[in-house]
Formats: C-alpha cells, sequence, structure tokens
C-alpha cells in the first residue's frame, strides 16, 4: 500500500491503469493520490485519463501545466506538492467524504441543473448517515440558539418592477436555518410566478451575508431519506436558478458554505471588498449540500471547487473575482 503523501510519477501510473489497479487509493487504503505531473507527455495514453477519472479517491495533479491532459483528468491542480499537504489532510481526516465529493464533481458535467441537485442531494444524505458526521455530530452537542431578531426571516419590499430580499437575522449571522430557507423560498416563489417583477435584488443585513447552515440544526431531520425529500421540495437555490436572469444578489463579510452556494445561483453576484468565501463542510464528513457543488462548479469549474472543499481555506473578494466564483466587485461607498 502507498503511502498517503507517496508521488505517483506518470510511468507508474500507467502500470497501474493496465492493471485496472482500484484498491490502493481510497478510504481503506491512501485517502488520495498526489500525481507529479512534471514529466508526463503531453498526450497521455487515454487508459491513464480514465483510470484517474474513476478511481474512489481524490486525485492531486502538482506541477506541470495547468492545461495539460493529465492535469485536466485530475480533481484538483497545485503548483508544489507542499501546496496539497492541506487537500491531503482533509483527505485523510474525512477519506469517505471527499471520494464522495469528487465522484459527484465528476460526474455533474453531464448532468442538467435539475438532475444534478437531486444528484447532489443524494450523496449529501448518504454522507449524513456515514461514520465522518456521526463522530462529528457525537462530538458536538447542540448549543443554545441565538438571541432572536425581529421581523420576518427574510424582508421582502417591492417598487415596482423590483423585489429587494434582505435576510434578516443579523444576531445569527443570517445563517440557512429551516426558518431562512422557508423564508427565501416563500420570497423566490413570488418572483417565479409574477413575471411583472423584472428584478430580484438579494442582500443581508449585519456584519455577514452569510455564515451557512446552522450548526444546531446539521442532522436534525428525521433520517437521511426525509432531508432529501425536503431539500427536493424546498431549496433555495433550485428556486433562484429558475429567474437567474432577473436576479443580482450582493454579499459582503462571510460567505461560508450555503452562504455562497446559494447566491452562486444568481444572474449577478456582486461582492463588497470584504466579503470572503469558505466551503468547511468536508470537515464535518459532508460535502456542499445547498447546491453549491452544482451552482459553484459551473462558475468556477470542477477543480478550483474541488480545491475550495478539500482545502477548506477562505478565499477574498479578488481572488473569487479572478476565478469567476463572482461576477464583480461593487463599487467603494
Amino acid at each position: 500500500m502507498p503511502s498517503p503523501a507517496e508521488l505517483l510519477n506518470y510511468d507508474t501510473a500507467l502500470v497501474l491503469a493496465r492493471q485496472h489497479e482500484r484498491t490502493v487509493y481510497g478510504p481503506l487504503a491512501a485517502p488520495a493520490l498526489l500525481l507529479t505531473l512534471d514529466g508526463a507527455p503531453a498526450s497521455p495514453d487515454p487508459i491513464v485519463v480514465d483510470w484517474l477519472r474513476t478511481l474512489p479517491a481524490p486525485v492531486i495533479g502538482i506541477g506541470g501545466a495547468a492545461d495539460a491532459s493529465l492535469a485536466l483528468a485530475c480533481d484538483c491542480h497545485v503548483d508544489a506538492a507542499a501546496a496539497a499537504a492541506p487537500l491531503l489532510a482533509t483527505a485523510t481526516r474525512a477519506p469517505i467524504a471527499a471520494m464522495s465529493f469528487v465522484q459527484l464533481l465528476r460526474l455533474l458535467p453531464s448532468l442538467s441543473l435539475s438532475d444534478a441537485l437531486v444528484a447532489e442531494s443524494l450523496a449529501y444524505a448518504t454522507l449524513q448517515n456515514g461514520p465522518e458526521f456521526r463522530a462529528w455530530r457525537d462530538a458536538h452537542p447542540p448549543t443554545p440558539p441565538a438571541a432572536g431578531d425581529h421581523g420576518p426571516a427574510v424582508i421582502a419590499e417591492r417598487d415596482g418592477e423590483r423585489l429587494m430580499l434582505t435576510l434578516n437575522r443579523p444576531s445569527n449571522r443570517n445563517a440557512m436555518t429551516v426558518e431562512m430557507r422557508d423564508a427565501l423560498c416563500e420570497a423566490l416563489q413570488l418572483a417565479v410566478i409574477d413575471t411583472d417583477i423584472a428584478h430580484i435584488e438579494i442582500r443581508g443585513r449585519g456584519k455577514c451575508f452569510s455564515t451557512g447552515g446552522d450548526l444546531r440544526e446539521f442532522g436534525s431531520a428525521p433520517d437521511p431519506a426525509t432531508a432529501h425529500l425536503v431539500r427536493s421540495l424546498a431549496l433555495p437555490g433550485r428556486v433562484l436558478a429558475t429567474i437567474a436572469t432577473r436576479s443580482t444578489v450582493t454579499v459582503h463579510g462571510a460567505c461560508i458554505g450555503s452562504g455562497i452556494e446559494f447566491p452562486a445561483f444568481a444572474g449577478r453576484l456582486i461582492a463588497r471588498a470584504d466579503a470572503w468565501f469558505q466551503l468547511p463542510e468536508l470537515k464535518f464528513g459532508l460535502i456542499p449540500g445547498a447546491g453549491g457543488c452544482v451552482s459553484i462548479s459551473r462558475r468556477i469549474g470542477r477543480q478550483r471547487t474541488a480545491w475550495l472543499g478539500l482545502c477548506g481555506q477562505p478565499i477574498g473578494s479578488e481572488q473569487a473575482l479572478e476565478w469567476g466564483l463572482i461576477d464583480a466587485l461593487a463599487a467603494q461607498d
């Protein structure tokens, strides 16, 4: 069995691919494959490319040209081995979630948006009943609820053809609670039905747009199957996607988990300079489950989405703009 930190070269990968080897990389073995791309041929044997895309583990390409055929077959690409360390650490800590994450991202480009959301929800439901999430949940018992805010979870204001929605739970950092989810679905459904609404604008009150799912509600559904049913019926991102051409979301401060997964469905996503973005779900033994595997990968591609999830580190607004995660920076006041 290879060491998790062992670098594989192209020649060895070719040998393993010809042997159809699928047992040395995955949750029960080395949790990730680190593949050095230096010295790899410009036109790799197709059997190697196919092998990499079917391994039950993240494939992290190191060095070489990022647009080379072999690099594009990897789940992530980094310039040097040191940059692969946080990705490997996540895959080692949550190998089943890491495997499921990259397998899903490989699949999504071939699916319609609707089918892709179903695939994401099914993968998320599977992990909700897995050992990694159960271990995290057992180690993090629910805490008391945050102080309440007055008024509805989402403030809806109509001005002619404009519908303005404001996330209104600043004391809870606009966490995507069940209350917030249902309020967003209801407000967005109005824009779906009323075609006289030409512009939908979404913002958040307080210090940040949203810190994502409320950890107190993680795993609170009766069972993963019921949770999948709920996501199939009430997912704000799914509704936002249907009115994307009419929608603009402006974010600021922390945009964590569903706090970026949801707005990424908008036709136009604007960020203030203080905005930052993070996908931390894998450390819980989960994957992004609010539609983010779909919405984010359709903005920045499979490899950068995999990097965000596996690395778990935040990126700022400038990098988000360079990658295409956001469409523009808000003008300075």
